[in-house]
């Protein structure tokens, strides 16, 4: 009885392998391929929104030209502080061969100078100093079409700053991509006719008599 069983057992084994063997492949499920279809559409994309004004043409040649005026700007002011100073030192020594009068008259004059000297300086500072911001928001301003078509042609539903996310993956950085796009778009840009001039040309200084 032992022996039948054995053989039955071996006998059943040999026909169930035969039926695995002969079984068509079956379709791979759908919901297996759904999260590599997911990662190539991409829906949110991610970019460094500094990097993209900085590293652009237009970011390249608003700083090239912003730090240039900056160091006009610091040039004047060294060259209206000499001049000042001499003239400073000049009416000192006059001032014995002066009547406190005429005196008073030349220092009330050179201080009613200087205060508007440092007015005129102050405001130029202040202007220099606005104008990063101004040539991000003209630049944001002109890039967004082209943005835009870049966000429509990857077939995103949102572009996010990376600056303001904890963690995202590396495949979603379209950082170079729209730098690239917003380059051919736009290019360089130019400057504003109110902001083209240096320091040095822009309302000059009252020159020290």
């Amino acid at each position: 009885m032992r022996r039948l069983r054995q053989r039955a057992g071996r006998a059943w084994s040999r026909v169930a392998l035969a039926c695995v063997l002969c079984l068509p492949a079956l379709p791979v499920p759908a919901q297996s391929v759904l999260p590599q279809a997911q990662a190539e559409s991409h829906p949110i994309l991610t970019l460094d929104q500094e990097r993209l004004f900085a590293d652009s043409l237009w970011g390249r040649r608003a700083m090239a030209a912003i730090e240039a005026d900056s160091a006009a700007l610091s040039a004047e002011n060294r060259r209206i502080e000499a001049e000042l100073t001499a003239e400073e030192r000049k009416l000192t020594e006059e001032r014995a061969g002066m009547d406190s009068a005429a005196f008073r008259a030349a220092a009330d004059a050179f201080d009613a100078r200087v205060t508007e000297i440092r007015r005129i300086q102050d405001e130029k500072a202040r202007e220099l100093g606005r104008r990063p911001e101004s040539e991000r928001q003209r630049f944001f301003a002109a890039a967004l079409p082209a943005l835009s078509a870049a966000l429509r042609a990857q077939g995103a539903l949102v572009i996010l700053d990376s600056r303001a996310i904890f963690l995202a993956a590396d495949s979603i950085d379209v950082t170079d991509e729209m730098i690239a796009a917003v380059d051919e778009a736009i290019g360089a840009g130019s400057a504003p006719e109110a902001e083209g001039a240096a320091p040095g040309t822009g309302p000059a200084a009252p020159a020290p008599d």
